[in-house]
Protein backbone atom coordinates (compact mmCIF):
# COMPACT_ATOMS: atom_id res chain seq x y z
CA UNK A 1 0.00 0.00 0.00
CA UNK A 2 1.71 3.28 -0.89
CA UNK A 3 1.01 6.31 1.50
CA UNK A 4 1.75 9.86 1.27
CA UNK A 5 1.49 12.55 4.02
CA UNK A 6 1.38 16.43 3.06
CA UNK A 7 1.61 19.29 5.84
CA UNK A 8 0.53 22.81 6.23
CA UNK A 9 0.08 25.23 9.03
CA UNK A 10 -3.07 26.81 10.16
CA UNK A 11 -3.48 29.85 12.53
CA UNK A 12 -6.08 30.58 15.39
CA UNK A 13 -6.07 33.93 16.41
CA UNK A 14 -7.96 32.81 19.98
CA UNK A 15 -7.85 29.85 22.24
CA UNK A 16 -9.97 26.97 20.85
CA UNK A 17 -10.93 23.61 21.68
CA UNK A 18 -11.71 20.31 19.30
CA UNK A 19 -14.16 17.29 20.01
CA UNK A 20 -12.47 14.53 21.45
CA UNK A 21 -10.23 16.79 23.73
CA UNK A 22 -11.12 18.18 27.32
CA UNK A 23 -8.01 21.55 27.11
CA UNK A 24 -8.68 24.61 25.55
CA UNK A 25 -5.62 25.10 23.05
CA UNK A 26 -4.06 28.53 23.05
CA UNK A 27 -3.69 30.83 20.39
CA UNK A 28 -1.19 30.29 17.67
CA UNK A 29 -0.10 28.34 14.71
CA UNK A 30 -0.71 24.64 14.33
CA UNK A 31 0.81 22.29 12.02
CA UNK A 32 -1.56 19.70 10.41
CA UNK A 33 -0.12 16.50 8.74
CA UNK A 34 -2.61 14.68 6.05
CA UNK A 35 -1.89 11.21 5.80
CA UNK A 36 -3.60 9.43 2.32
CA UNK A 37 -3.33 6.04 1.06
CA UNK A 38 -3.21 5.45 -2.98
CA UNK A 39 -6.33 3.72 -4.33
CA UNK A 40 -5.16 0.65 -6.15
CA UNK A 41 -6.84 -0.67 -9.44
CA UNK A 42 -7.87 2.10 -10.88
CA UNK A 43 -7.17 3.67 -14.51
CA UNK A 44 -6.14 6.93 -12.73
CA UNK A 45 -4.61 8.50 -9.48
CA UNK A 46 -6.55 8.73 -6.73
CA UNK A 47 -5.87 9.07 -2.92
CA UNK A 48 -7.93 8.46 -0.20
CA UNK A 49 -7.73 10.40 3.65
CA UNK A 50 -6.37 7.89 6.25
CA UNK A 51 -6.27 10.44 9.31
CA UNK A 52 -5.67 13.78 9.84
CA UNK A 53 -3.64 15.00 12.84
CA UNK A 54 -2.89 18.31 14.60
CA UNK A 55 0.58 18.80 16.28
CA UNK A 56 0.53 20.36 19.56
CA UNK A 57 3.53 21.22 21.52
CA UNK A 58 4.03 21.40 25.17
CA UNK A 59 3.06 24.37 27.64
CA UNK A 60 3.86 24.95 30.84
CA UNK A 61 4.86 21.45 32.63
CA UNK A 62 5.13 19.76 29.36
CA UNK A 63 7.37 22.37 27.56
CA UNK A 64 9.60 19.77 25.28
CA UNK A 65 6.67 17.48 24.47
CA UNK A 66 4.96 17.59 20.97
CA UNK A 67 1.75 15.99 20.73
CA UNK A 68 0.08 14.50 17.34
CA UNK A 69 -3.57 14.82 17.90
CA UNK A 70 -6.00 12.65 15.42
CA UNK A 71 -8.74 14.94 14.71
CA UNK A 72 -11.38 15.09 11.66
CA UNK A 73 -11.49 17.08 9.09
CA UNK A 74 -14.68 18.22 10.13
CA UNK A 75 -13.41 19.03 13.52
CA UNK A 76 -11.01 21.53 12.02
CA UNK A 77 -12.85 23.04 10.12
CA UNK A 78 -15.58 23.66 12.57
CA UNK A 79 -12.97 25.09 15.11
CA UNK A 80 -11.62 27.70 12.20
CA UNK A 81 -14.73 28.67 11.46
CA UNK A 82 -15.40 29.50 14.82
CA UNK A 83 -12.08 31.40 15.39
CA UNK A 84 -12.91 33.43 11.87
CA UNK A 85 -16.36 34.58 13.73
CA UNK A 86 -14.89 35.54 16.43
CA UNK A 87 -12.45 37.63 14.91
CA UNK A 88 -15.44 39.30 13.68
CA UNK A 89 -13.54 40.49 10.31
CA UNK A 90 -13.11 38.99 6.75
CA UNK A 91 -9.53 39.26 6.36
CA UNK A 92 -9.69 36.27 9.32
CA UNK A 93 -12.47 34.48 7.90
CA UNK A 94 -10.54 34.70 4.53
CA UNK A 95 -7.63 33.32 5.99
CA UNK A 96 -9.47 30.28 8.13
CA UNK A 97 -11.64 29.73 4.35
CA UNK A 98 -8.29 29.68 2.14
CA UNK A 99 -6.27 27.81 5.23
CA UNK A 100 -9.20 24.79 4.51
CA UNK A 101 -8.52 25.12 1.18
CA UNK A 102 -5.36 24.16 1.86
CA UNK A 103 -6.50 20.97 3.74
CA UNK A 104 -8.49 19.78 1.58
Amino acid sequence: MIMRSTTSMVTFSHPFTLSGYPDELPAGEYEVIVEEELLQGLSFEAYRRTATHLMVHGRKGKAGITEMRQISKTDLETALNRDGALAGNNDNRDAARIQQENLK
